[in-house]
């Protein structure tokens, strides 16, 4: 009798001789095993019990004290205990925001291009989705109006607009300062929550981060999402949010909350136990020093490699780098043979909701070494080059 196949244990899994650039992963290597190993053990002993108990419906006291602080000093904004949930991750956060201040059929806006995933969880609601372009300084706050006219001309006027203002992805462009407080203006007029994925921040590799556009705002008009997916590892399903404390309030109040306490209780103390010993920190400093040198290394390539006509972002943070191809090169038909060659990438398509973005393409420069970053990026080229060749 064979034994059953084994199912699987983790959402990437590695191809032989493929250098896999389409998943925003860290490197396994750079978890903190061994940290989270004691952190664990330092929440059982400090909490007992108590840490193995159903959780208060808004999130561990402890996590929501310490981020309290944190966000208070580096945001410059105070703010109280009231004003933070825990979330199971941003995908999460997004969620209960969409069930809790959306109806099916609703307007939502959303840039274009953004996380191609965050329009997955929108649609399963469902939400009517509206794009609102971006460019190199950030979504179109320009457009944006136009957009809100064309809707109130046909009665409809929107929920909510999501938004990656900070190393975006898939661009890892920021939005500029003047359009980060043209949008909020824009919010407070029309009357919409803007939703800010925010995961991004504290992996700045050429200096800090532009400022949130929670911390900009009036009370009410930003629901902030951020994460420890990206900062420590995303296996805990660990984030958070921060609103309005009537917003908040309503969240912990969901029934999902009712029915199971606050989510991932545990893993919620056992970070703020790392978080209190200074090992997020620790953590946010290898990271920004490995992916620095990471995107350096990508960079580097990418100039000597590509060919002509071909142009890419410089990020500086996040986890991607956004390449347009030239000649009119389709990322999506060219996938099948890249894998050939040995490297895979997501066309750029994916993160467009009206049909743009054929000839780009993104990269992430976070999972691999330097030398496995250089060789994807000679694998592309020679690829490319083929690519145009054969459109003349």
């Amino acid at each position: 009798m064979t034994a059953p196949p084994s199912l699987p244990l983790v959402q990437f899994e590695s191809r032989p001789g493929l250098i896999d650039l389409a998943w925003g992963h860290p490197d396994p290597a750079l978890l903190p095993v061994a940290e989270m190993r004691a952190a664990a053990q330092a929440a059982l002993d400090r909490w007992g019990s108590e840490a193995l108990a159903y959780g208060a419906a808004a999130g561990a006291g402890p996590l929501r004290a310490w981020l309290r602080d944190r966000i208070a000093a580096r945001e410059g904004r105070a703010l109280t205990g009231e004003e933070v949930l825990i979330t199971a991750g941003v995908s999460e956060g997004l969620d209960q925001l969409a069930t809790l201040c959306t109806q099916p059929g609703d307007v939502a806006l959303v840039e274009s291009p953004t996380y191609h995933l965050a329009v997955r969880i929108l649609r399963d609601h469902p939400l009517e989705l509206t794009a609102v372009p971006a460019d190199d300084a950030g979504l179109n706050v320009d457009t944006l109006k136009a957009r809100l006219t064309e809707l109130r001309r046909a009665g409809r006027r929107p929920r909510l607009l999501y938004v990656v203002p900070t190393f975006n992805n898939p661009t890892s462009l920021s939005l500029s300062d003047d359009r980060r407080r043209a949008l909020i203006e824009v919010a407070v007029d029309e009357g919409f929550l803007i939703v800010e994925d925010d995961v991004y921040r504290d992996l700045a590799y050429d200096g800090p981060p532009p400022p949130s556009l929670w911390s900009l705002a009036p009370a009410g008009v930003v629901a902030r999402l951020g994460s420890f997916s990206k900062t420590v590892a995303p296996g805990l399903r660990l984030g958070w949010l921060t609103a309005a404390p009537a917003l908040v309030q309503r969240l912990a109040d969901s029934g999902l909350r009712d029915s199971g306490g606050g989510v991932n209780h545990f893993t919620a103390l056992a970070v703020a136990a790392l978080c209190e010993a200074g090992g997020f920190e620790t953590s946010v400093g290898r990271l920004q020093a490995a992916y620095r040198a990471r995107r350096d290394a990508l960079l580097r390539a990418l100039a000597e490699h590509l060919p002509p006509g071909a142009a890419w972002t410089r990020p500086a943070g996040g986890f991607f780098v956004w390449i347009t191809l030239p000649g009119g090169v389709d990322a999506a038909a060219l996938l099948s043979r890249a894998e050939e060659t040995g490297v895979s990438y997501l066309p750029g398509e994916r993160f467009h909701l009206e049909g743009g973005g054929r000839s780009a393409l993104r990269l992430a420069f976070t999972r691999y070494e330097p030398d496995a970053l250089a060789e994807a990026a000679r694998r592309l080229g020679g690829l490319l080059r083929a690519a145009l060749k054969g459109h003349e």
